[in-house]
């Protein structure tokens, strides 16, 4: 039987949920950790680099060659303690913030340097050309050029806030100086502003008609409140030699890659830009186009560049993974203790309790209480424990019960022979009565009955004690139950009683023949006290599979369903049919039964009220000859 409720099973069960638990925020606490100081120490180095990658990437962008990027270096390892190195594609060295101590660069590089073809993961937000916008090359303006663009920003600024708007000066990579239009307007006349450099603003954020880098001076939604003054002060994008001459370089570049392509060329009105990326062009144009101005730009920026990014003196060291902190890992091994405790305690309580109760209630019947019994819901081994407690209690209460109706039925039926045999000594100690043959032989039919008695007494202690013992032997069936019926035959035709034995077949029987005789004599003189005269009773044996079957059969009154548990108890009667002038001492069938289990067997019985009663002995077909067996 499956036991689900097993304390073997419970206490597994217990130490799973606790280690799961215990385990589970353990992994919790670890995966946290681990993943936000990963998460952190990518970040921070992702930042670090992308700053490393930025800087370095303008300076190509605005210098031909590498030749004074040691300085930048050195400035940038100093600020992010990181040691940077430039080499070519053949790993030439080109500038390295390390020494001599530091090992080799590793063999695949952090990122390469490229003003042309620039990495989206380290500097996004650039267009799709990959070209950084600082590299401006040709479109570099002029000082003079510069100094008269600014002139005019300033004063567009003065009459912007002449007419109550405001603007402010945006110098972008080329040096351009440009107006871009703020909301509010200033409460007291200001200087011009300086120009401010800035990136140039993304190509889809500028409004619709606008040429990028053009930034207009303003927009719908920034002069709303003041349009009519603002637009007179709008002034027309003017095109400088400089930006003349980078546009026309452009355009014939440009040409000639579409010629090479079977393609139309751009229109000279496709050049009236003041920015490189503003050329105007089909998506189907916009390949030769940033391969044009890749051509423009190469001889203005430095070549591509390796980029190493490595830690001073390699020192890779784990990050510190412990981001969470000695609290939150104290606290959280302070839940686990608590569900821990918890579990084990309520665990703890349920399987003591009913221990206590069993404890208890074995301390109440050691002091005589015969009653105690344990009651408790508990399953698995402590419940069956509990149940077995309770089955010996009852045992010992039954056992105690019986022991006080024996002592007493013991008594009565010693009693009535004495009295009489004492009455009659008595009487014929004091001439009363005649010390003749009748009464002699009264005398000895009790003193007999008394033997009888205590006979069977010393088998139902021999049997209490297992000292029992029976000699089994090969022995006839057919012969011993004709003894059996002869030695009471004469008994059954004085009653007008029909006896009769049959025996199916010679089965092999081992057994001790006295002792099996004795059985069956019970059995046969208690159907006869008890079947009426033209009854019938029968002893038939039958082989049945490894079995030897006895029956011993009566047609007499029969036994109440109520009794039959209590036939085989000692003194037992069935008072309204058996009583005690029949002779029965109330010991044969508790006899018969221990005889019946010496010999390694059993014995049951059925019967009907008034239909009769049938008693069937079950022996082992065949065994060891002449071998004693304790009962």
């Amino acid at each position: 039987m499956a036991r689900r409720h097993s304390l073997l099973a419970r206490l597994l069960a217990m130490s799973v949920v606790v280690a799961g638990c215990s385990i589970g925020a353990t992994a919790w606490l670890a995966a946290q950790s681990t993943s936000g100081a990963i998460n952190q120490e990518i970040g921070e180095s992702l930042a670090t680099d992308a700053t490393i990658y930025d800087e370095l990437l303008g300076y190509a962008a605005r210098h031909p060659q590498w030749s004074g990027v040691q300085q930048v270096v050195a400035e940038l390892s100093e600020r992010t303690g990181r040691r940077i190195a430039l080499t070519t594609p053949a790993r030439e060295v080109i500038a390295d913030s390390g020494g001599p101590q530091d090992p080799p660069l590793p063999r695949t590089p952090s990122a390469v340097v490229d003003p042309l073809a620039v990495d989206p993961v380290l500097k996004p937000g650039v267009d799709g050309s990959g070209i950084d916008p600082r590299a401006v090359g040709p479109y570099q303006l002029t000082p003079a050029e510069r100094a008269e663009l600014t002139a005019a920003a300033q004063r567009q600024v003065s009459c912007l806030r002449r007419a109550g708007a405001d603007g402010r000066i945006v110098e972008l990579p080329n040096g351009r100086a440009t107006v871009e239009v703020v909301s509010g307007a200033p409460t007291q006349e200001q200087t011009p502003s300086e120009p401010t450099p800035q990136q140039p603003p993304a190509p889809d954020l500028l409004p619709p008609g606008r040429l990028p880098w053009a930034v207009p001076v303003e927009t719908p939604e920034s002069s709303a409140p003041a349009r009519p003054p603002a637009e007179s002060c709008t002034a027309s994008q003017v095109i400088t030699e400089t930006e003349r001459k980078a546009n026309t370089e452009l355009l014939a570049l440009v040409n000639a890659c579409l010629s090479r392509q079977g393609a139309d060329p751009l229109p000279a009105e496709a050049a009236e830009t003041t920015w490189p990326n503003g050329l105007r062009a089909t998506p189907e144009d916009q390949r030769c186009v940033d391969a044009a101005r890749r051509e423009q730009l190469g001889a203005h920026v430095s070549p591509a560049a390796q980029l190493f990014i490595t830690r001073p003196g390699d020192d890779r060291a784990a990050p510190d993974l412990s981001t969470v902190g000695a609290a939150r890992i104290a606290w959280t091994a302070l839940v686990v203790l608590v569900l821990t405790v918890g579990v084990t305690a309520l665990a703890a309580s349920r399987l003591v309790r009913p221990i206590h109760a069993i404890t208890a209630a074995a301390r109440r019947m050691g002091g005589g209480d015969r009653s105690a019994r344990v009651r408790t819901s508990a399953r698995g081994e402590i419940g069956e424990l509990a149940a077995a407690f309770n089955a010996m209690s009852e045992q010992v209460e039954r056992t105690e019960r019986q022991r006080k109706t024996m002592v007493s039925d013991v008594a009565h039926e010693l009693r009535t022979p004495l009295v009489n045999v004492r009455g009659w000594l008595e009487a014929a100690q004091d001439g009363v009565a005649t010390l003749d043959q009748p009464l002699v032989a009264s005398l000895l039919e009790e003193t007999l009955l008394l033997q009888r008695l205590v006979d069977d007494l010393q088998d139902l202690a021999l049997a209490d004690a297992g000292m029992l013992r029976v000699h089994p032997e090969p022995v006839h069936l057919g012969a011993v139950l004709e003894q059996v019926a002869a030695a009471h035959r004469g008994r059954a035709e004085a009653g007008g009683v029909e006896l009769v034995a049959v025996v199916e077949g010679d089965p092999d029987l081992s057994a001790d023949p006295t002792r099996l005789r004795q059985a069956l004599g019970n059995l046969v003189s208690n159907a006869l006290r008890h079947t009426p005269a033209g009854g019938r009773v029968s002893l038939r044996g039958r082989r049945a599979a490894d079995e030897v079957l006895i029956d011993v059969s009566d047609t007499g009154t029969g036994i109440d369903p109520d009794a039959l548990p209590h036939v085989f108890d000692r003194f037992w009667r069935a008072e309204k049919s058996r009583g005690r002038h029949g002779g029965g001492s109330g010991l044969g069938l508790a006899i018969t039964h221990h005889l019946v289990a010496a010999h390694g067997g059993s014995i049951d019985v059925r019967s009907t009220v008034g239909v009769g009663t049938t008693f069937t002995l079950r022996l082992p077909a065949a065994g060891p000859a002449d071998q004693d067996r304790d009962g």
